[in-house]
């Protein structure tokens, strides 16, 4: 790592050795930045992609047609025109916002094929110095996975990203909107299972039109119980029956839709003329406006579509939508459409009314089915924004589990599965009906969508770099749509939408007070670093009993010796015979690969046996310290070893000499005054005296290097402890 004084001792450091031995080409190292992005499928494949795509992303937004109508018309239909503006308004929200917006716009702005707010700011944060915790190195940038794109000093990009970067408050500002983008997502995980189950269950009552209300609530409950005690399995198991269930499902709706169309009205297709649009504004005055949130409801998904992209190309999902969901669910409310023409006191219950006798019951389990497929998409999606926030420093330590051993982005999280069943359970007995739970409903995603919109706008220009015509065009069509929807569902705050506002709030405080906290810890270790003069006068024993085994020292510090240890030494009789300072360290990138995780240093003289390990991980990526951790670790500790004896082998680079020279009069400086928290590597400090000299150097440094790794191996074969500190954080 990385010495604090900055004068240029870092260049013995293990990362630059893996630079100078291996000198990679620039167009090579582009080359493995983008094989995460440019893979090619077959048409094939990319058929089979769609079809799975229909049930892990698309649940959500073909779920809509159960609910929508009732919650935009509560009151009742006064007369049919009203049915067709409606259903205009529907249409053209579908390809203004799923359609173009995010189908086609904000799928591309992935994170190497990761979606959702988190990979947004993953992005911002590689393209500009935003992060707020200030433990960034050059080194990370060198990850095949860190893909970024430099521009000109004087563009328009550049000035963009000046301007985030000067004030600390404005990097706060952009943290707290993707944190307020997030909680509302995590109550979007609420809101789902609720009104889906709650509406498919009704189906039970449109059947016997005198069976209670509480009879349709308790089978909601029971079903949301299963569905939720099921977690622990994973979707992986089931995972094959979404896609199949979802498929037929937009088949029925289509089908039905296309039936109603030509046995009621087929005069609702006028509705596809924008003039109907705009007759909607001029006629219905505030009850109309107030009626966008049940509209609003019909791109509801449209989120998860995009926090869901992990799993499939872009490609895959835009060919599933544009085929099969798009059309269909423009069947599917246009069918509804035709038969409320007729039919205006169903209103109500308009989906289960206008389905035939003859396939009541097969769309009403298919129905059911289909809101469980679309619930378990918003919990998946939640457990992963969860455990995003925890890479991100933002969310208290929770046990994550993976579910799956093929798909790394399958987890489970036990504590938000219950808080998560008790609020849902909460929600839908609460309420009992799905009027309020829509009003809820609305409110957490247009929130969220404006959360994206925001971020969105700094994608174009910071990674995209495009011009600020196109953005602005962008900008300006996005927030119309979306801001008028916002401001329809103020006016139902005290009807249901105060709800997810609640739950976002005691979501975000618990966030932003343990990122504050998480900050104000690495301040003080940054600020409280043991002095490296400090340990060297202890001497290699560090004035206690070294036993056989090795010490694994935890410490949010990627560079210096923390305070803790300072701790240790003064309290504790013993220590192991090797330390290991180990600082797991989560990056702006989704994953490292198992080959680059591992950054090793030497802390000290040789004799002290005192080692650095950054271990590096991306927001998707698992810790675990585990048995393979230390053996992974072991091995990069084996390597920095053989590495660093053969570089003092090295006779024939006038490039070491001159490092040499410098880490000489660095050495002999550190002696007397030095502060920073590491020592420079010995094989540094032999490099560059004379030929003489390192040839003689060369000569024992295979025996030296035999020698260490046989001690390191006794020392692991005794034991490996793992250490951590507890800090204590006081307002």
């Amino acid at each position: 790592m990385a010495s604090s004084n900055g004068d240029g001792n870092d260049r013995g450091s293990m990362w630059d050795l893996d630079q100078k031995l291996d000198q990679p080409m620039d167009e090579e190292a582009g080359r493995l930045k983008n094989a995460y992005r440019e893979k090619k499928f077959s048409a094939l494949l990319l058929l089979r992609f769609a079809f799975q795509s229909l049930g892990v992303v698309y649940g959500d937004l073909g779920t809509s047609p159960l609910y929508v109508f009732y919650n935009t018309f509560p009151h009742g239909v006064e007369h049919k025109e009203q049915v067709i503006e409606v259903l205009s308004m529907i249409i053209y929200s579908l390809t203004l916002v799923p359609l173009l917006k995010y189908v086609f716009i904000v799928c591309r702005a992935n994170d190497n094929g990761q979606g959702g707010t988190f990979a947004l700011y993953s992005l911002l944060c590689r393209h500009a110095d935003i992060n707020t915790i200030p433990n960034r190195h050059r080194t990370d940038e060198d990850l095949t996975t860190y893909s970024r794109y430099k521009f000109h000093e004087k563009s328009f990009a550049a000035k963009t990203k000046q301007w985030l970067e000067k004030h600390t408050s404005r990097k706060n500002a952009l943290l707290l909107l993707v944190l307020v983008g997030t909680c509302m997502m995590i109550g979007d995980g609420i809101l789902t299972p609720a009104i889906s189950v709650l509406s498919a269950a009704g189906g039970i009552k449109v059947a016997d039109p005198n069976m209670s209300n509480d009879v349709v609530v308790l089978v909601a409950v029971i079903i949301l119980v299963g569905l939720f005690s099921m977690q622990h399995y994973g979707t992986d198991r089931v995972g094959l029956l979404f896609a199949p269930i979802v498929l037929l499902w937009f088949l029925m709706i289509g089908g039905i839709g296309i039936f109603n169309i030509w046995k009621h009205d087929g005069r609702v297709l006028r509705a596809f003329s924008p003039v109907y649009v705009y007759r909607y504004f001029k006629r219905s005055g505030k009850d109309g406006w107030t009626s966008l949130g049940g509209i609003l409801l019909s791109i509801t998904g449209t989120e998860a579509l995009f926090a869901d992209l992990a799993h499939f190309p872009v490609l895959a999902i835009q060919i599933a939508f544009t085929v099969v969901v798009f059309p269909c669910l423009l069947l599917a409310y246009s069918g509804q459409a035709a038969y409320l023409v007729n039919h205006q006191d169903h209103v109500s219950d308009a989906f289960y009314r206008s389905i035939p006798d003859s396939v009541y019951w097969p769309v009403f389990i298919v129905a059911t089915l289909s809101a469980i497929v679309a619930s378990q998409a918003s919990i998946s999606a939640t457990f992963s924004i969860i455990k995003q926030a925890l890479a991100l420093g933002c969310f208290p330590r929770v046990k994550v589990v993976h579910t799956s051993k093929k798909f790394l982005g399958q987890i489970y999280i036990p504590d938000i599965n219950w808080v998560l069943l008790v609020l849902c359970i909460a929600v839908t007995a609460g309420f009992r009906n799905q009027s309020q739970i829509g009003n809820a409903y609305g409110t957490a995603v247009v929130i969220v969508m404006l959360a994206t919109t925001f971020l969105m706008i700094l994608i174009m220009l910071l990674v995209w770099r495009w011009h600020w015509i196109p953005v602005l065009i962008f900008t300006a069509l996005s927030l119309v749509v979306e801001l008028t929807y916002f401001s329809a569902v103020i006016f139902k705050v005290n009807q249901g939408g105060w709800v997810p506002l609640v739950i976002a709030a005691g979501f975000l405080i618990v966030m932003v007070v343990w990122h504050y906290g998480t900050v104000k810890r690495y301040e003080f270790e940054m600020h409280s670093k043991v002095s490296m003069a400090w340990i060297l006068g202890l001497g290699p024993n560090l004035g206690l009993v070294r036993v056989p085994g090795i010490g694994l020292v935890y410490t949010e510090l990627a560079s210096g010796v923390p305070h803790i240890f300072s701790h240790f030494i003064t309290n504790l009789p013993a220590i192991h015979s090797v330390v290991v300072f180990v600082c797991v360290k989560y990056l702006p990138v989704y994953t490292v690969p198992e080959d680059e995780r591992f950054l090793v240093k030497r802390i000290g003289p040789k004799s002290f046996h005192m080692f650095r390990c950054v271990a590096r991980y991306g927001y998707k990526d698992l810790h675990k310290k585990d048995d393979d951790f230390e053996k992974k670790l072991f091995h990069s500790l084996s390597v920095f070893v053989r590495l660093e004896s053969m570089m003092e082998g090295c006779t024939d680079s006038e490039e070491y000499s001159v490092y040499g020279q410098e880490t000489l009069q660095s050495m002999a400086e550190l002696n007397h005054t030095s502060e920073s928290g590491d020592s420079i590597v010995p094989f540094d400090s032999t490099i560059g005296q004379s030929s003489v000299l390192m040839r003689s150097i060369g000569q024992a440094s295979s025996q030296t290097e035999v020698d260490e790794l046989e001690f390191l191996i006794s020392c692991r074969d005794a034991g490996v402890v793992h250490i951590l500190g507890n800090t204590m954080v006081r307002a």
